[in-house]
Order: structure tokens, then sequence, then C-alpha cells
């Protein structure tokens, strides 16, 4: 696939936040954020003053207000999906960081629909590709502005245009399956997280060169920091065909790995490292109004403490190039709806879909 960076929609207002004014840098990036930051919250034995100060960094979305009554039914099954964004916006604090859109424009860079079934003991994680042609449905913007629906736009421009809760109102359409949460973590806030961890550990197959997000790396084991961890989850220039394709399995087995040590025994041990990895993740994260209170986060914790990295199954929406316009892709159907069939169902992904 060809560079998108150059693609851009003009902004229109996004849905209206809950709580502090956020500061301009603060857009998206996002990983399983509320298991990221549940875990640590979890461990972290905080007290009162902390609930207070953690509580404080927290913005939100009133995701049902946003969207009324006209969504897809709760799943009898009892599963939870969550929609987890990430922009390219280089505005603000994030301006420092590399590979993002120079323009400052936040725009949806990485797209996960997680899905737990009852029990919350697996998980399967669908990574959707940021240049996938979409149907839109018509939105209303925080400002009651309507946005009209068009049956072909590029995924990672509906952000941009009407805000995320359009967004969810599209992967819902697209899917059949209606978001319970909805979680976004910005670049700077990304990078101070994984800084709080004391880094995470990702072993490469193969070497990354890639001057675009300025990673450099051996093939091997190697411990991130921060900023090389942002680096790695957007690579694609130094894999692969190049295409966003490829960057895709980096943020899935990034993914894996950040789960994979925040349960490892002794990763979040000591209270302060603990308390330093939530006041990371809180000052990064938006969430739902549901998920928007430190309560509300331990509550997350709790459902999914039984929930293990080998148990979730990472898989990408099937694509195929697009015939209009060979540098972006549509679903591959009936691939596609077989893949969100066996969610709606909470059955096992046929390999036919996945």
């Amino acid at each position: 696939m060809a560079q998108t960076d150059g693609m851009s929609a003009a902004p229109e207002a996004a849905p209206e936040r809950k709580a502090k004014p956020r500061r301009r840098g603060r857009r998206i990036l996002l990983i399983g954020g509320g298991v990221v930051l549940a875990l640590g919250l979890a461990a972290g034995g905080t007290g009162f003053w902390m609930y207070r100060h953690l509580e404080g960094n927290l913005d939100t979305v009133d995701i049902d207000k946003a969207l009324g009554e006209d969504r897809p039914a709760v799943l009898p099954t009892g599963a939870q999906d969550i929609l987890v964004l990430g922009s390219d916006s280089r505005s603000g604090d994030n301006g420092e960081l590399a590979g993002g859109d120079v323009g400052g424009t936040a725009r949806s860079d990485t797209a996960m629909v997680v899905h737990i079934p009852q029990g919350r003991a697996n998980a399967t994680v669908v990574s959707i590709p940021r240049d996938t042609m979409v149907a839109r449905p018509a939105c209303t913007a925080a400002d009651g502005k309507q946005v009209a629906a068009s049956p072909r736009v590029m995924f990672n421009s509906i952000y941009t245009t009407a805000g995320p809760a359009c967004v969810v109102k599209t992967v819902e359409s697209m899917t059949g399956l209606r978001m319970s949460h909805y979680v976004e973590i910005d670049f700077a806030g990304f990078k101070d997280l994984v800084d709080a961890m004391g880094g995470v550990e990702i072993t490469t197959d193969v070497a990354i060169d890639d001057k675009y997000s300025g990673l450099h790396l051996p093939a091997g084991t190697h411990t991130l920091d921060g900023a090389q961890a942002l680096a790695f989850v957007r690579t694609r220039h130094g894999i692969g065909d190049g295409s966003d394709l490829g960057r895709i399995g980096l943020q899935q087995k990034f993914l894996l790995s950040v789960l994979s040590q925040l349960q490892r025994k002794g990763t979040l041990s000591s209270p302060t490292k603990a308390y330093g990895v939530a006041n990371a993740a809180t000052k990064a994260l938006t969430t739902d109004t549901d998920l928007g209170s430190v309560n509300g986060l331990l509550d997350f914790a709790q459902s999914m403490k039984g929930l293990q990295p080998e148990r979730m199954k990472t898989v990408m929406l099937p694509v195929v190039a697009d015939r209009i316009d060979h540098n972006r892709v549509v679903a591959d159907e009936p691939r596609a709806q077989k893949l969100w069939q066996a969610l709606r169902e909470d059955k096992p992904v046929p390999a036919t879909a996945g």
C-alpha cells in the first residue's frame, strides 16, 4: 500500500468531552488500554487521595448520549465489545514524536475491536486497517451539526470529520456489534505509560529499519522504552511491503507483550510502580462515561483478571485491494461478515474468516 499520511479530511467538531479541558495534544493511540490501566490500578493499593488524583486525570466521552437508541442490541450472551482507537495527530506534546501527521489533524491511526465473551477468560482482537474504505452512517457532531452519510470514506478520516462517536457508530454499523466501551490514548501518554512500566520486552524475527517512525532494531529481543515502543507500533515502512497491513501485526504483538508483562510476577508488585503506571495511563486515557472513574476501571479490572495473553486471539479484518484505488482496501466479503457473525454468536472465528 502507498503511504496514506497525505490524505486528510476537513475537520469538524468532535463530540463534547466531560471533565477537565484537554490539552491540545491529548488525542490518541490505542493499545488494549482498559486492560493495561485496570491491571495497574488493581495492583496499586491506592489510597483515597490517590483515587482523587487519578480520577482527576481522566477524560470521558458520553457515547450513549451521542448515539441514542439507534444501535445494535446488547448481546444476549453477556459478551462485551470494546472499541480501541488511536490517531496520527502530531499537535501539542505529540509534535516531538516521530512518524505522525505533521499537519496536526487527528485521524484514527489504530483501530481494534476487542471481543470479550462471558466469563472474561479469553478474547478476540480484530484490527481494522486504517486505509479501509467503508460506508459512514449519518452522524451528529457535538455542536449539533449533521454529518451526512457517505457510502465511501476512508476509515481513518471519520474521527476528524465527525468525532469518536461517529467512529463508534460506523463500527457498529459494519459489525452488528454494540460497543460496550470506548477507549483512546494519546501519543505522549502512550510513551509515558511504557516508561512507567520500565519498558516492554519485544522479540523481532527480522531487523527493522524505518526512517519514518525513527525505529532501528536488529533482529532479536529488546526492551523498548516509551519512545521506541511508540515507534514500534507505528512502524510500517521497515517491514513487509511497507503497507498498513504489516504494522497491524506489530501492534498486535505489542499488545500481547504488554499484557504478559503486566501479569508477570513482580512487574507491578511495588505499589509505587503500580501507581506510576496508573497515573500515566489515566493522564493519557479518554474513555466512555461508564469506564470514566477509578471505581469503573477497578470493576472492569476485576472482571478481566482471568484473561491470559495466550488466550487472546488476534486477527485482522479480511480485506482486498479496492478496485477504484489500489492504494486502499475494502472488506473481503463474505469473509468479513463471517468474522463479525462469529463474534455476534460468541463462536470461534472460522479459519476462512480470520
